[in-house]
């Protein structure tokens, strides 16, 4: 008999969440956030405690197995509370109102958040771990628990002033401001900024931790692209390639971890997130388009085939991470000992790992106390480097360094592997479909549409809600969770990469649905912007509007973009119309923090111009039009949007309609480049249409 069935489960034994299944045991009396838990803690007079975290969190797994499955912590728990446990990505917008509570209350915040609240959902504390007992400064549960529970029944008065204090502050931060119009001003100090964080040394921006962020490498694409400067390509360069040689990308399985907890991108946080698999090949596809070196495709391949692999499932979609503790303990499946290298390979191959790779016998890094002496691969210069270094050739070193990677992976896969995951997620599945349908288009390669259109019809087929909106998660068979804001960003912006890689007018079709759908139930008429939540939905405390982006662009950054796309493919000036309100609504923020939107201007570069439609009128065949695709696609022009108009095709006449008047002569393929609203004549020579985008032709 297992442990489990000898313990009686929680409320959460019936939720689909993995995070809530994981909590269904723990001796804490767990409600799901619902309406019953409030009420209980109203008509029983105690406060809420409210835990926030996600399956795959490494603290959330320690405060679990520390406080919530101690039953002397439990009964203080359940003696003094109402319990409330939330996944924060199975509910991001309760995570996002408590989460600016607890930075407003403490100047930080993170997972796993704790929150205690008033029955009617006022909080009046906020931390993020808190241990079992007090230590190092940190106040422990059974010390916590016994105070809150003394001021609620003595000092209560106290509480409501703190409580109504924060929500006004909360209030506050929400409410709009002025509206300066962001410009090209708005675009250098987002660079004066980036350029003041950079780490020359190492690549990235910031000391430690470092996240990838890899929308900032697309903002400084963009910057280059515009202005030529060549600090910007440098920045990109060098933090791409410091990110792909270090231990936060997987040398073995390939894929990044979620961050690196030093400054040389070394050892990483051991996660793994599908959006940063997303982000990561979108911004390695747009830098091998800048610079044409292949490099940057070679790891978008391999993020490919780990996102695959390990986050793939047989129904279509993507589940939503790995964790990053095996077998209980962090980084275990992915790190190795001198020992175990030596039993597998050989001295040249021993010798290789050391001088590429940094192995060390006595380790090199510190990890968990279980483990030992360990080591992670990692390197500080490419194969071409190390090979000049010691007169070897270069294609013969990565041939080496490829059998052993081989050897380690075989070695590996017979491990313990870490937890997966297995929500389905519709945004974070919108955000791989646009990075599989861009490195499709760039590369030419069927099996990664294949990927991204599988993807994109398990949503559409299975996530969508009876009024033709979106649910947020899938799992166990059910998609649950009302869609919000970045379900339909990141969706739309994956169904027009789709359309630009397979010109299927069903694709746009959709795109607009979701995008009208989008409009009509998250759009902040009075001051401009995208509600995080549907007018329809639960009502929280605060109605929340996000635009900052961090790890994960902000659903608006998204937004703004698929408004200002569809705007040029269909001829719709009300999106446009929507963009520009979208844009001054954030335009107070952006001007006093520009380097913490950089998602969002990548759009803004977008709005500025010069942008382009492109429009190609004849068989998409025929050799014509294939030359000139192929020659688009691998130049980085970012702000341009592609229709195909095909003979007897009365859809896109529908969806854009100036189209109309756009013929061809005969058989013959003709390209129409229209610029910042004004069309040129159309033209059958593929280099006389790159110039009109232009671009420099050889």
């Amino acid at each position: 008999m297992s442990a489990e069935s000898e313990r009686t489960p929680n409320r959460l034994i019936n939720e689909k969440s993995p995070y809530l299944q994981q909590h269904a045991y723990n001796p804490v009396d767990w409600y799901p956030w619902c309406e019953e838990a409030f009420e209980r803690a109203k008509r029983e007079d105690k406060p809420v405690f409210l835990s926030i975290g996600y399956s795959t969190c490494h603290w959330c797994h320690v405060m679990a197995e520390e406080s919530f499955e101690d039953p002397e912590v439990a009964k203080l728990l359940n003696d003094s509370f109402v319990c409330i446990k939330v996944d924060r990505e199975e509910r991001p917008d309760i995570d996002a109102v408590y989460m600016n509570v607890c930075q407003l209350m403490t100047g930080s915040g993170g997972w796993p958040l704790t929150i205690i609240m008033t029955p009617d959902k006022k909080p009046f504390f906020a931390a993020t771990y808190i241990p079992k007992s007090s230590r190092f400064g940190m106040t422990g549960l059974t010390e916590l628990v016994p105070r809150i529970r003394d001021l609620w029944l003595n000092r209560r008065s106290e509480i409501f002033e703190a409580s109504e204090s924060v929500l006004a502050a909360l209030r506050s931060t929400s409410s709009p401001t002025s509206k300066p119009t962001p410009d090209e001003r708005t675009l250098r100090n987002a660079y004066t900024r980036l350029y003041g964080e950079f780490d020359e040394t190492h690549g990235g921006f910031g000391l430690q931790p470092k996240f990838p962020m890899t929308h900032r490498v697309s903002f400084l694409l963009r910057y280059y692209k515009r202005y030529g400067d060549r600090g910007a390509l440098y920045m990109v360069e060098r933090t791409l390639r410091r990110i792909r040689y270090g231990g936060v990308y997987d040398q073995v399985g390939f894929g990044l971890h979620r961050y690196s907890t030093d400054q040389r991108w070394m050892v990483p946080h051991f996660e793994k997130m599908l959006y940063d698999q997303a982000a990561a090949s979108l911004a390695y596809t747009e830098a091998f388009q800048a610079t044409g070196d292949h490099f940057y495709l070679d790891v978008v391949r391999e993020i490919f085939e780990f996102t695959r692999r390990e986050l793939g499932s047989d129904l279509g979609g993507f589940f939503t991470a790995l964790d990053a503790d095996s077998e209980g303990v962090e980084g275990k499946f992915y790190l190795w000992s001198w020992e175990e290298l030596s039993s597998y390979l050989t001295e040249s191959q021993l010798r290789l790992l050391r001088e590429y790779y940094g192995v060390r016998e006595e380790g090199n890094i510190e990890a968990a106390e279980s483990l030992g002496k360990v080591n992670i691969l990692h390197a500080e210069r490419s194969v071409e480097e190390y090979a000049q270094e010691r007169g070897l050739d270069p294609i013969r070193v990565r041939g080496e360094l490829e059998s052993i990677r081989r050897t380690l992976f075989e070695l590996r896969s017979k491990r313990v592997r870490p937890h997966r995951d297995e929500k389905i997620l519709a945004d974070m599945n919108g955000y791989m479909v646009a990075a599989l349908a861009k490195g499709s288009s760039v590369m030419g390669s069927k099996e990664y549409l294949d990927a991204a259109e599988r993807a994109a019809h398990f949503v559409l087929a299975n996530m969508k809600s009876a009024d033709g909106g979106l649910h947020h998660a899938y799992a166990g068979g059910t998609a649950y969770v009302e869609g919000l804001l970045s379900d339909y960003a990141f969706m739309v912006w994956g169904l027009i990469e789709l359309y630009q890689a397979t010109f299927r007018t069903d694709y746009l079709k959709q795109a607009i649905t979701l995008n009208e759908y989008m409009l009509k139930h998250f759009w902040d008429s009075a001051d401009g912007g995208f509600y995080m939540t549907a007018d329809n939905s639960e009502e929280t405390l605060i109605r929340p509007k996000e635009y900052y982006d961090g790890a994960v662009p902000s659903g608006n950054s998204v937004a703004l973009a698929n408004l200002l796309r569809l705007s040029r493919m269909t001829g719709n000036t009300t999106y446009e119309e929507k963009a520009y309100a979208l844009l001054r609504s954030v335009g107070a923020q952006l001007e006093a923090n520009p380097e913490g939107f950089t998602q969002l201007l990548c759009a803004l570069d977008f709005a500025l111009g010069p942008s382009h439609e492109v429009v190609i009128v004849g068989e998409r065949k025929t050799h014509a039009a294939s030359n000139f695709l192929g020659e688009l696609r691998k130049r980085f022009i970012p702000n341009h949007v592609i229709i195909l108009k095909e003979p007897h095709d009365d859809e896109i006449l529908e969806l854009c309609t100036y189209t109309k008047d756009m013929g061809g002569a005969g058989r013959e393929t003709l390209v129409y480049v229209c610029t910042n609203y004004s069309c040129n004549m159309p033209t059958n020579s593929v280099e006389e249409a790159l110039r009109q985008l232009g671009e420099k032709v050889v």
